[in-house]
């Protein structure tokens, strides 16, 4: 109920309260405080932030998906060479391994 109250008046936490509970409050707090043009800016650099923040996340998953792909194909391929191996090991003709 302090923070609440005094929550205009205050620049910074009281050291008796928890940082990791109360700093939201005061964050929220500070926010309210913004005149328009600054909260315009302060919307804007959010925006700015989150779709950064997407662009990467979405490219680590296109590269997270391309390396599987790379790596299923290896797969098929050194498995490929291993059956041709076989083959040709018990004497089949390359031309019907190929």
């Amino acid at each position: 109920m302090y923070l609440l109250k005094h929550l205009s008046t205050m620049d910074r936490l009281p050291s008796f309260l928890d940082k990791r509970i109360f700093g939201l409050i005061l964050e929220i707090g500070e926010i309210g405080k913004l005149t328009e043009e600054e909260l315009m800016s302060y919307e804007a650099s959010l925006k700015h932030k989150r779709d950064a923040k997407s662009i990467f996340n979405s490219a680590k998953k296109s590269g997270e998906a391309l390396g599987r792909a790379k790596g299923l194909a290896e797969g098929e391929r050194k498995k490929a060479l291993e059956t041709a191996k076989a083959f040709k090991e018990i004497g089949l003709p390359i031309a019907d391994i190929a």
